[in-house]
């Protein structure tokens, strides 16, 4: 991570990742209050590598089991029709790829939503590139564009290099947050339920850095 006068806080995410669509609303609260304070940057971690191989009954009930430890404790809304209606993959590269490739049209934010009411909410399989289509046709992008874009080796690298970066920092999993302070990195303390815990740190951290 290069040095930069602007501090930079490094969102750390898989559009799949069912803890980061129960983060979502402090989340959305926590960038509104810090968009004078610092640059937001988003990196996708990649959860699961590809694979057309249907998940197994293990992982199935694990996740189901995760999804309702995250609504107890958060509130947040599943539609468990998920597991029944489709064929669950243990496969998030595909959404990641969908995500970068809607990030360079300034529709990442907007990507990641859709994938995440298509999978918690509407029952839909963003592990399969025609569900990620019809989502990205949905936020504006061209069809065409992003089919060409998804299997292209110019987006799975970037993918394997974000992926890269996202290892290197002082993170445990997903969703993640760190700043970066004049070249340094600091884990900042992701609170589900009160955006006040990380931005109060976020704002200490720079405070105490300054040069």
């Amino acid at each position: 991570m290069s040095k930069n006068t602007t501090p930079i806080l490094y969102y750390v995410y898989d559009p799949m990742c069912s803890w980061c669509w129960g983060y979502r609303p402090t989340w959305v609260s926590l960038q509104n209050k810090l968009e004078p304070v610092v640059q937001v940057n988003k990196l996708v971690g990649g959860l699961a590598e590809d694979s057309d191989v249907p998940m197994a009954t293990e992982m199935q009930n694990f996740l189901q089991q995760t999804w309702h430890k995250i609504s107890s404790e958060l509130g947040t809304q599943f539609n468990f029709d998920f597991w029944s209606k489709c064929q669950p993959k243990r496969s998030t590269y595909p959404a990641c790829r969908a995500a970068i490739i809607a990030r360079k049209h300034q529709k990442e934010s907007a990507m990641c939503l859709a994938i995440q009411e298509a999978y918690y909410l509407h029952a839909q399989n963003p592990s399969e590139v025609e569900t990620l289509t019809k989502l990205a046709v949905s936020i504006g992008l061209d069809e065409t564009v992003f089919l060409q874009q998804i299997s292209s080796d110019e987006i799975n690298q970037q993918l394997v290099q974000e992926i890269k970066v996202v290892r290197s920092l002082p993170i445990q999993g997903f969703p993640s947050l760190v700043l970066s302070v004049n070249g340094e990195l600091f884990p900042i303390r992701l609170d589900y339920k009160d955006w006040r815990t990380s931005y109060n740190q976020i704002l200490d951290v720079i405070e105490s850095n300054k040069q």
